[in-house]
């Protein structure tokens, strides 16, 4: 693992354990084992790198969905969006996004990537691909993901599954 990537897991790893709020770059150089400048050198901003440990989550989880049997993707995408890590990330954007009008337009740019890559997911799921279809499904996502950490219960996981399940069966093609 390389450094940067060390940087990035050290970060979802605290993110885990205590929210955005809590990322810091001191605290993840420390978790790294890394020194500060260090990860300045990756990530000059604390919004820098919410984004890149955004993409680096996001983008293990479209890993694992390449794999997936098309029936089964509602169940994968709920499953990924349970992971607090994510929903951690995403939440501490769209707060430093509100107060920062230069990450406000990174994650513009950062939303309409993040559709690109669900779009071939989609579509081998056998699901519309069209941009409303996708932004549907996009924030049907969100939707779950924050719903699941707010009450962090069996109930709100299995909630998740049943309206990924619905919202893929309302843009299947």
């Amino acid at each position: 693992m390389d450094v940067r990537e060390r940087i990035l897991q050290a970060a979802l790893e605290l993110l885990a354990e205590s929210g955005a709020h809590e990322l810091t770059q001191p605290r993840v150089a420390r978790a790294a084992g890394v020194r500060q400048s260090h990860l300045t050198y990756y990530f000059p901003t604390r919004g820098d790198l919410l984004q890149e440990v955004a993409r680096y989550s996001i983008g293990k989880l479209a890993g694992q969905l390449e794999h997936t049997k098309p029936g089964a993707l509602p169940e994968h995408i709920a499953a990924g969006a349970a992971d607090k890590r994510r929903a951690r990330v995403m939440l501490g954007l769209v707060a430093a996004a509100d107060r920062d009008p230069k990450i406000k337009q990174r994650m513009r740019k950062f939303v309409a990537e993040l559709r690109g890559r669900m779009t071939p997911v989609l579509a081998a799921g056998g699901m519309a691909t069209d941009p409303a279809s996708v932004a549907f499904f996009h924030s049907c996502v969100i939707g779950c993901a924050v719903l699941q950490l707010a009450r962090d219960n069996p109930e709100a996981r299995a909630e998740a599954k049943a309206v990924l399940k619905k919202a893929a069966g309302a843009i299947r093609q």
